[in-house]
Formats: structure tokens, sequence, C-alpha cells
């Protein structure tokens, strides 16, 4: 089966690796077809394994490998397509559409608390399938209200976000 890992936190903050690297880790811990999409830490790969087997192994093995604490969020080929399948705001150039992939029910935090912060125009958030979505003007992503609140410690294992056409990207390289 095709998967896409998402790391957390790759290349902010000190944490740098090159993903080269990062695909022989996952080469190292037995996954097969392994390739990066971007520098921002999508891994695809296949393996036999279940996603839950797969988030256990991977992250001990980032962790021991680049010494640090690995978060990732494995998913299907086909969960990873009702990302982008699930888009409810148009495509705009002034716009940076994010989606965000969680633990169970975070969808549901981040929603209560985009709906307690000030907001910039055009700014909007939607849960879609249990997905959440952001739409913010480019240029104010990490200085609106609710981007900050993304930063906060006790949220860095919950969740990780990506471009909404980052999505479209990895799914390219999924199908072929």
């Amino acid at each position: 089966m095709k998967y896409c890992a998402f790391l957390r936190g790759v290349n902010v903050k000190g944490t740098n690796m090159k993903m080269a690297e990062v695909c022989q880790v996952f080469n190292n811990a037995g996954m097969n077809d392994v390739i990066s999409i971007l520098a921002s830490g999508n891994i695809v790969f296949s393996s036999d394994k279940k996603a839950d087997e797969l988030k256990t192994i991977l992250e001990k093995a980032m962790s021991e490998h680049f010494s640090y604490e690995a978060y990732l969020f494995i998913k299907s080929q086909e969960e990873t397509e009702q990302f982008w399948n699930g888009n409810p705001f148009e495509k705009n150039d002034d716009l940076h559409i994010y989606a965000f992939v969680t633990n169970n029910g975070v969808e549901n935090i981040l929603i209560k608390e985009f709906e307690n912060a000030l907001k910039t125009e055009n700014e909007a958030a939607e849960i879609v399938n249990h997905i959440f979505y952001w739409q913010v003007p480019k240029g104010n992503t990490l200085d609106s209200a609710f981007g900050k609140i993304l930063g906060k410690k006790s949220m860095k294992d919950q969740f990780t976000s990506r471009n909404i056409n980052t999505f479209e990207k990895i799914i390219k390289k999924m199908q072929q």
C-alpha cells in the first residue's frame, strides 16, 4: 500500500534535515519506493504494514537518527487524496489554503481556537470530513492570531499543516 508520511517541524527552528537522508532512514526502516516531495517533510513510500505500526517504526527511526523527538502522521493514498478533494475554498492568488493532518478530534480543538482568535480580512476556517482547512491572506500566515496559536508546544504532537498545493504534488507522485 502507498502512504505519505507528513513530518512535523522539519527544517524549522533548528531542526534541519536533508530529504535524501530522511529517505535513507525510511529505506533502512524497511520502507519501499521511498521519495520525498518538497523540503517540508513529505515522504511517499510503500509498505505492507498498517499505518499505526508504521508511525511507531518511523518515529523511532527518525528520532534515533536525527536526535530529536520525531512526530509523523501517516496517511494512505486514499486518505491523502481526501485532503485535496475536500478543500472547501476557491483558489485565490492572494490567499493561502492550508489543510491540517491531525490526530483524531484535533480538528475540533483547532476550529474552537480559530473561532476565538482575531481574524484578518478573508481569513476563514472550515472542517470537511474531519479535516480542518484554513484560508489566510498571503503574508499573514505567521502574523495572524490563529497562526501564533499553531506554535503552542502543547499541540506539537497533535497536527501538522500543508499548503493545499502540496497535497496536489503528493497525490501526483502517489499515482505514478
